[in-house]
């Protein structure tokens, strides 16, 4: 019979993961409660304890408490492997309490078990294994090997014996960031015992190691008096996935009698039927570091570390071995799932990603555009004298690279040929220039398709020699996430549907700039790092101003400005730009489509600009202008009171006696009106300004018609009309646009807002100056102040 324990364990940890992976989060009242639970005593210890759900429900409102909205979750559920995995780690901790001759016996078993499984797996005949925690681990105890090895006084003299011959570690540079660092540090070693080994400039990949250039380092190192210790090679470099020359850097070690360590995701290949020559010869180095946790879909498993060695008392000594049982208790995880999954399951989750990678790069080969790692590293050739000649090396160069293809890891990279300008700055300068906004645009891209597949695992990596790149490394995500062939399509697809959004913006960029150069009133902002086309700032025309007014102006109108632009009907994104961006007080345009109409976008910048800068200086002037004017509508309308009491006579300013004469002999002279024009601080006559607004109604349809015409119906701003070319259109439709912005978002100009000045007494003069387009007929004025009197 099954131990009752046992049972109930696992019980427990499946209604733990149900709870867990539950889409029901605490209320808003529950939370509420909790937080005034807790008022005397911190954390959870308030009563006499909590329950085990209400503990698992604290986790999971824990784990999503800054999620904002429940579409913004993203869970990863734990597959049936991981459940076997997290089982692993409470079987430990009850395993670790049986008495010391059971735990001896049951650690041992479940440690050369394991360690049998996974040198059968990976084909590392005669090898014993460490288990760790952490991945630079295992690489820090064999280093502390090969160091006893090579010094025999070390256990007892310490690091005196290293000052006469210095130790020296070599690795790769494109081996992980910080890794030879750390283990210097860690060893009690200086930087200098470090040396990292280029990679290849002319032929073969820019991420393998230079063979070559390696054998002299060694030499010269030797020569010196220093002691080649150890070499770390890749099989799978972090970034582009490329594996080093394991076979001949094998044969360099023999040589010089170095110790050789291998780590990469490339390693995984090695369980498949078919492997790769180059990852292959990865079986004979001396130590191998391997990640089954990403790669089987096992969280929270330990590294594991192969390595052979014929003295166990120095690997005992070192740490690579234990006498404790407890600590062998740390293969227990990677056990029980390897028999959960079983020989075939781990090759079908390997076999798959391969799978995957595979699936990408052919559907990357006929997407234009875009270029694989392999393909930029490999397609630079050296200038050789003779065309043949290089032709031919480039076939030779381009065949060296199937065998790459073979890699699970697949890198891309959106690029464009571009022609340097003719005249004005350096050639060098100008591609540095291009390649820095390529790298903007691949960061975008990457960051995108992250975002609308998520399911995919797609990151964005820096590469030395190719730049920004985006990364699709299935081994590491697909079984975790789920990725499926499907998946990789919809990426395809995604991509497929970026690439001429990328091309126009890189196209259409250098025409923003010539147009916004063009305008006086417009700055262009320049900012590699920013996706786009670019920023732009408004700056105005006036010169009286000190500079921190002008300042204060710049920072209002483009504050403004920026969100005018966002209330437009247009596909274009505008923002404040890079976080830290140098410039401020700008706007920056985001990516371009093919239909933009790049003249029209600047224009309608500045007009928009232009109507925020009209205003903004309307309202500074304000209360001067108001003051004024009211003054001089004060004595116009005293004026023009005495002309009329000049022309009808008193009797007819008598209420009584003026209504029995106008009904008799009516008075027929014309209404008077005045307009107060804010702008010009006038007081002006309103006879212009009624025969404009005739002129203007009896034209109103005519240009309604021409505006429908300009602008088809559904049409976004800034795009042109049966775009297919890739010519720029050199006229723009910046006046449909403004007839279609006013209707939208009206901002009125300083010629048309006006309020109109009745006639009226001189007392009410304040109230009637300000109030627009009223008109008081001339006797029903007199007759009103009659009364008043």
């Amino acid at each position: 019979m099954m131990d009752p324990t046992l049972v109930e364990m696992g019980n427990h940890l499946s209604d733990a993961m149900k709870i867990l992976e539950s889409e029901n989060l605490e209320t808003e009242q529950v939370k509420a409660r909790r937080k005034l639970s807790w008022k005397d005593i911190p954390g959870s210890l308030k009563g006499d304890g909590q329950d085990v759900v209400s503990i698992l429900q604290l986790v999971q409102n824990l784990m999503h408490e800054n999620d904002d909205m429940q579409g913004h979750r993203r869970m990863h559920y734990v597959r049936a492997q991981g459940h076997m995995a997290l089982l692993g780690h409470s079987l430990a901790a009850y395993i670790s309490v049986l008495d010391r001759e059971r735990l001896r016996k049951l650690t041992t078993r479940i440690l050369s078990e394991t360690t049998l499984w996974l040198c059968r797996l990976f084909k590392y005949e005669n090898g014993s294994a460490y288990y760790h925690e952490d991945d630079c681990e295992g690489l820090l105890k064999v280093c502390r090997l090969v160091i006893h090895t090579h010094y025999e006084d070390y256990a007892t003299e310490g690091f005196t014996v290293l000052i006469s011959k210095q130790p020296v570690v070599y690795q790769s540079a494109a081996c992980r960031a910080g890794l030879g660092q750390h283990l210097c540090c860690q060893l009690g070693l200086p930087l200098s015992s470090l040396c990292i080994v280029p990679c290849n400039t002319m032929f073969g990949s820019l991420h393998q190691m230079d063979v070559a250039l390696l054998d002299r380092l060694i030499k010269d190192d030797q020569d010196s008096g220093k002691v080649p210790l150890l070499l770390i090679a890749n099989a799978g470099t972090p970034g582009a996935g490329h594996t080093d020359k394991l076979s001949r850097l094998k044969e360099l070690c023999v040589q010089y009698n170095m110790w050789l360590h291998v780590e990469g995701v490339n390693l995984a290949t090695l369980a498949l039927g078919q492997v790769p020559s180059t990852v292959t010869a990865a079986t004979k180095c001396d130590s191998m570091t391997l990640t089954p946790g990403p790669w089987l879909g096992l969280p929270a498993v330990p590294a594991v570390t192969l390595y052979r060695h014929e003295d166990p008392a120095l690997s005992l000594a070192v740490g690579l071995t234990s006498s404790q049982p407890v600590e062998k208790l740390l293969a227990l995880p990677l056990w029980l799932s390897l028999q959960f999954l079983g020989h075939d399951g781990i090759v079908e989750r390997i076999k798959h990603a391969a799978q995957l990678s595979q699936q990408l790069l052919e559907h990357l080969k006929t997407l234009a555009s875009i270029k694989t790692s392999d393909v930029v590293s490999h397609s630079r050739v050296p200038p050789i004298s003779g065309g043949s000649l290089r032709d031919v090396l480039g076939s030779l160069i381009l065949s060296i690279v199937e065998d790459e293809l073979n890699s699970p890891v697949v890198v891309f990279r959106f690029s464009q040929e571009t022609s340097a300008p003719s005249s004005g700055g350096s050639t060098l300068e100008y591609f540095a220039r291009e390649r820095e906004f390529l790298d903007a645009l691949n960061r975008w891209l990457g960051e995108q398709l992250a975002q609308q597949v998520p399911i995919s695992g797609v990151n964005v990596v820096e590469l030395e020699d190719e730049g920004t790149c985006v990364c699709f490394n299935p081994l590491m995500t697909a079984t975790a996430l789920g990725t499926q062939e499907n998946d990789v399509a919809s990426l395809v697809e995604k991509l497929g549907m970026m690439i001429p959004v990328l091309s126009c913006t890189l196209r259409f960029r250098l025409y923003f700039k010539d147009e916004v150069l063009q305008q006086a009133s417009l700055s262009y902002i320049e900012d590699l790092s920013w996706p786009g086309l670019g920023g732009v700032r408004y700056e105005p025309r006036s010169t009286d101003l000190s500079e921190d007014k002008r300042q204060q102006r710049v920072e209002r109108i483009n504050s403004d400005l920026l969100k005018k632009l966002k209330e437009l009907d247009t596909d274009l994104s505008f923002s404040v730009g890079p976080e830290f961006c140098e410039e401020k007080n700008c706007i920056f345009i985001g990516m371009a489509t093919e239909d933009l109409d790049v003249a029209e976008l600047v224009e309608t910048i500045l007009s928009v600009g232009k109507d925020i800068e009209e205003s903004g200086k309307l309202f500074e002037n304000m209360t001067e202008v108001v003051r004024k004017g009211i003054q001089e509508a004060e004595q116009q309308l005293q004026k023009d009171n005495e002309e009329k009491l000049m022309e009808e006579g008193v009797l007819r300013q008598i209420p009584l006696v003026g209504s029995v004469l106008n009904w008799f002999s009516p008075v027929q002279a014309s209404v008077k009106g005045r307009t107060f024009n804010l702008a010009e601080g006038s007081l002006d006559s309103t006879e212009p300004v009624y025969s404009v607004k005739a002129q203007m109604s009896k034209d109103a349809s005519p240009d309604s018609s021409k505006s429908s015409t300009k602008r088809l119906p559904g049409q976004k701003l800034f795009r042109r009309h049966g775009a297919g070319s890739d010519s720029i259109r050199e006229t723009s439709s910046v006046g449909q646009f403004e007839e279609s912005f006013r209707e939208a978002a009206p901002i009125q100009s300083a010629e048309e807002d006006v309020a109109e000045v009745p006639q009226e007494h001189s007392s009410h003069a304040d109230e009637e100056a300000i109030s627009s387009d009223q008109r008081v007929p001339e006797g029903q004025e007199t007759e009103s102040a009659d009364t008043l009197r």
